[in-house]
């Protein structure tokens, strides 16, 4: 129960919601890890000056850290970055969220809490029983769906929510997923992800959340991504580092679902 639960969170023009995030993802993991707990702000420069608020944030919070990326390069490559970041100052359990409100800081201690009770990877789930999504337009639903029943077809995967970007992953299972190798971007980012867990034979745990559209700015979705993502998807056969042969009670086939 020691090892600290860092939380990162990357960031491009969200100057009207980090500061209201942070504040809220501070006390939903004070309260499930009052032993050692941080939130990594990882901006790409952002113009609308949300790195400046970060820095504040920093200057004010003790738990709260910034990392400043001189470009965007992307999602995929801003978590690499502070996943490192984090790996280095010593975090146990590492989550990754979305900073614009869409999941829900509240629903932290569940995704922890089910962390520590032996999964190696946890995912805030839109599409298991219990999930949902609210403010969403019918053909955003459609593409998310279809792209997540896609990569579920293509991969073999029995995960429900395969671009799901709500995780809690222990530390082990990012040293065993080989980072550095990773290329993918955008919502292939977090199929990837997900994937090279389930082939290292880790235990994959699926939990409800509601998932809301972004309270304020503008969604960083877009045609060129979910392409992106549909034309990557095949190749992460290859790509994905072969199964680890973990020990214990991990799936390698699909994920367990746990109770809400």
């Amino acid at each position: 129960m020691n090892d600290p639960a860092w939380l990162v969170l990357p960031t491009y023009d969200e100057a009207e919601n980090l500061d209201a995030i942070v504040r809220a993802a501070l006390r939903s993991l004070a309260a499930a890890s009052p032993e050692g707990h941080g939130v990594l702000v990882v901006d790409d420069n952002s113009p609308d000056g949300t790195g400046e608020i970060a820095d504040a944030l920093a200057a004010e919070l003790d738990p709260v850290r910034v990392l400043h990326r001189p470009v965007k390069q992307g999602l995929g490559a801003a978590y690499l970055a502070g996943f490192a970041e984090v790996l280095s100052l010593g975090a146990g359990y590492v989550i990754e969220m979305d900073a614009d409100f869409s999941h829900d800081p509240a629903d932290l201690p569940r995704l922890l809490a089910e962390a520590r009770a032996g999964a190696d990877l946890v995912l805030g789930s839109r599409y298991v029983d219990g999930g949902a999504v609210a403010g969403w337009t019918w053909p955003r639903r459609l593409i998310s769906r279809a792209g997540s029943a896609y990569a579920r077809a293509m991969l073999g995967l029995s995960v429900r929510d395969v671009t799901a970007g709500f995780k809690c992953f222990r530390r082990r299972t990012l040293e065993l997923i080989d980072l550095p190798s990773v290329r993918s971007h955008g919502y292939a980012f977090q199929v990837e992800l997900t994937y090279r867990a389930v082939r290292a034979g880790l235990r994959v745990v699926e939990i409800p959340i509601a998932f809301h559209d972004r309270r304020a700015g503008t969604s960083k979705m877009s045609t060129r991504i979910a392409l992106e993502a549909a034309l990557l998807v095949p190749a992460m056969r290859l790509r994905a580092p072969a199964s680890a042969h973990v020990g214990g009670a991990g799936a390698t086939e699909g994920a367990a679902q746990a109770p809400r």
